[in-house]
């Protein structure tokens, strides 16, 4: 009998995120993300767990600029971009945007992140100092620090939290905190989306489920103790869904529940793709069968580098057999496995048959007589399994 041929090289003509599904949380940015996902080939989902509600016409932000015109600040801490460009338009539209920024312009700049940075230069100010951790903690280190807060004026704008241990920390070392809300974070108004982003995870259906900010981590949770559903989330999240924040201050909430969360070197947005792109395919089972190389992504195969999409009982078959890749699986034992349940074990019969029509190889599945199916191993491969 001629030894089986050996299984066909594994390219690369597939993006990385290919055969994946992942959803995003973000309110802002939401568009960028998906589209930088969506060039790397994943599906993406999309139910923003919050949204910004602007403070423009807000008489709490109006009443905090006019205490600082009144008496401008020693320090001041800006610790979002978009919150202190939403800050200089109100004041602009006031007319009291030059004031202002003179006002800022006499005190010690300190910004959170580069984002801030960026939004200080552009009203024409410069920052002092800012953490390269991104982290309102490192701000607040360098602050009490200083070891002369007392009598200290501080404004801190804030970014849609109350802050208050920022804030409690630098009034118990003896300063004057005027808080600056320049927008807070509320609740979608059309909680559809997130509900099917929900129901989504919460069937295995998706792959990876992405975060922008620590608020929305909450507002997911929330939405899921509504439900009923935030035990179910968390299992989800520590076995099937791998979870990828934007930075460690994001991943905290979800970090506090044991769920493995990681996240980028440069806390970008960018760089959490392409770690998303390195990591889904780097779980992703490889497996020598019938002269082929078979790759088992989440919603799809890499049969030798080409992208064959399967639906979700033939996929929910093979991942299972995947895990024990050569052995036999029982119909019993597959049965358990497919989306629905039930109790008619020609349901099996039926996923196999549509799992080998769209992988266009039947061989990679065999049957086993009156024993059940398992994935053709190349016999190189078997031995050393």
């Amino acid at each position: 009998m001629p030894a089986s041929p050996p299984p066909r090289s594994r390219t690369r003509s597939a993006p990385p995120l290919a055969g994946y599904t992942v959803a995003v949380t973000a309110a802002r940015r939401a568009e960028e993300l998906g589209a930088l996902l969506e060039r790397r080939g994943a599906a993406v989902v999309h139910g923003p767990a919050l949204r910004i509600a602007p403070l423009a016409d807000d008489e709490e932000l109006r009443d905090a600029t006019g205490q600082l015109l009144a008496r401008p600040p020693d320090v001041t801490v800006a610790t979002t971009g978009i919150g202190f460009r939403g800050w200089m338009e109100a004041a602009d539209g006031w007319g009291e945007g030059e004031a202002l920024r003179g006002v800022l312009a006499a005190s010690e700049l300190l910004a959170r992140g580069p984002k801030a940075c960026g939004a200080l230069r552009a009203a024409g100010l410069r920052e002092a100092w800012s953490p390269a951790s991104e982290s309102s903690s490192e701000v607040l280190e360098r602050l009490l620090a200083r070891g002369d807060l007392a009598g200290l004026r501080i404004a801190v704008q804030l970014h849609g939290e109350p802050l208050r241990d920022f804030l409690d920390a630098l009034r118990g070392a003896g300063a004057e905190v005027v808080p600056v809300p320049v927008y807070r974070w509320t609740g979608p108004l059309d909680p559809g989306p997130l509900d099917r982003l929900l129901d989504a995870v919460l069937s295995g259906g998706v792959d990876a489920l992405t975060f922008t900010s620590a608020l929305a981590a909450a507002g997911l949770y929330a939405r899921a103790e509504e439900r009923g559903a935030a035990d179910d989330l968390t299992r989800v999240l520590r076995g099937r869904t791998q979870v990828a924040c934007v930075g460690p201050v994001t991943a905290a909430p979800l970090l506090a529940r044991d769920i493995p969360a990681y996240w980028p070197e440069r806390f970008r947005v960018g760089a959490l793709v392409r770690l998303l792109g390195e990591r889904l395919p780097a779980t992703a089972p490889v497996l020598p069968a019938a002269g082929h190389t078979l790759e088992v992504r989440g919603t799809a195969v890499l049969l030798d580098g080409e992208l064959r999409p399967v639906s979700p009982g033939p996929m929910a078959v093979l991942r299972m057999l995947a895990r024990r890749p050569g052995a036999v699986v029982s119909c019993a034992d597959l049965l358990g496995c497919l989306p629905g349940g039930g109790t008619d074990e020609h349901a099996v019969e039926a996923a196999v048959a549509r799992l080998r029509g769209a992988l266009g190889v039947p061989s990679v599945v065999q049957t086993v007589t009156k024993r059940g199916y398992r994935i053709a191993l190349d016999p190189a491969a078997a031995c050393g399994s």
